[in-house]
């Protein structure tokens, strides 16, 4: 019966072809929806991106930062270990709050834990005034080789428990020599005579191009989350708000701050860091904070940590262990 296997043949043939054509459209139908699933979902999770320009220009708007507005996935483990570090010296140490804030320059990841807490800055105040002398001094670059003179006796009216090098009653002061009291030193007698010839309106500028409340120059206080003081060091290391020498000059600065009780105690000796701290509060609830760029093997990171407690011998332990945990992690990276 030839005729009939042939007929049958091309039957099959016919049979075969159909129900390839049948998978291969659902197979395609298959992977179009997961594809769409796939988009829908990542757009439902999609972070937008905050940029900050800054204003004041006639024809130029320069791009200061560029923020995800999400926190880094893959921060998030070391996230986690900052808060157990956090909870236990609430717990057992005394410590009523803590704010950590890290950002990575190379990768722009970036996490904050206990992001809206704040705090009174203390000396961490004198980073956006070097910032507003520097700007003068641009507007003015006679101003910088300024003397002034320490001819009053000042009561600051603070007492300070990390004590350093300070100008004396009957001198004279450039005042670059006076900032570098004032960083280098936290001399609270130099940032007075240098806050006194600096002009209010170019701090108050500085804080509106940041996007930060401004000052009321007679309020006795002023706070500040660690995302917000934070934007101070970014500045810097951007060199987006003062000329790149002058960051370049601020940055040196805070390379030579002499306090060493907090970061630099959790850090391998020798590792190049820029910082700032300040302490501040009362004898009931007292603060330490520090902030700075910690160059860890070619992959600088910012790192702002305040914190309050009963003794300031257990929030610098508790910044030492920040700083010791997050650059252990950001080295390993």
């Amino acid at each position: 019966m030839p005729f009939l296997e042939k007929k049958f043949s091309w039957l099959s043939v016919i049979i075969f072809s159909a129900v390839a054509v049948l998978v291969f459209f659902s197979i395609t139908s298959w992977i179009n929806c997961d594809d769409t699933t796939s988009e829908t979902s990542n757009s439902e999770y999609h972070c937008k991106y905050d940029i900050k320009r800054l204003n004041g220009l006639k024809y130029i708007k320069p791009i200061m930062f560029v923020d995800d507005e999400c926190e880094s996935e893959n921060m998030q483990d070391i996230k986690q270990q900052i808060v157990e570090i956090v909870n236990r010296y609430k717990n057992f140490e005394g410590v009523t709050s803590a704010s950590i804030y890290l950002r990575q320059f190379s990768t722009n990841d970036w996490m904050c834990v206990n992001e809206t807490d704040k705090f009174e800055p203390g000396s961490l105040f004198k980073v956006p005034v070097l910032i507003c002398i520097l700007k003068m001094c641009e507007e003015d670059p006679s101003f910088i080789n300024k003397r002034i003179s320490y001819d009053k006796s000042i009561n600051d009216g603070k007492n300070v428990a990390y004590k350093s090098n300070s100008i004396q009653l009957g001198q004279s002061y450039t005042v670059k020599e006076l900032l570098t009291y004032m960083i280098k030193y936290s001399d609270n007698k130099a940032t007075i005579l240098l806050e006194s010839n600096m002009k209010t309106e170019v701090l108050q500028k500085l804080f509106t191009d940041m996007g930060l409340e401004v000052p009321n120059i007679y309020a006795t206080q002023y706070f500040f989350t660690t995302s917000q003081y934070s934007l101070f060091f970014r500045a810097i290391y951007n060199a987006c708000y003062l000329s790149i020498d002058d960051s370049e000059f601020a940055a040196k600065l805070m390379s030579e701050c002499n306090f060493k009780e907090g970061m630099v105690s959790g850090l391998p000796k020798g590792t190049p860091i820029i910082h700032k701290f300040g302490e501040s509060g009362n004898q009931v609830e007292m603060q330490l904070h520090e902030s700075a760029i910690i160059y860890a093997y070619n992959k600088p990171f910012l790192l702002t940590v305040m914190t309050k407690g009963k003794d300031n011998k257990t929030l610098s332990k508790l910044i030492k262990e920040v700083t010791n945990k997050v650059y252990t992690e950001m080295a390993n990276k």
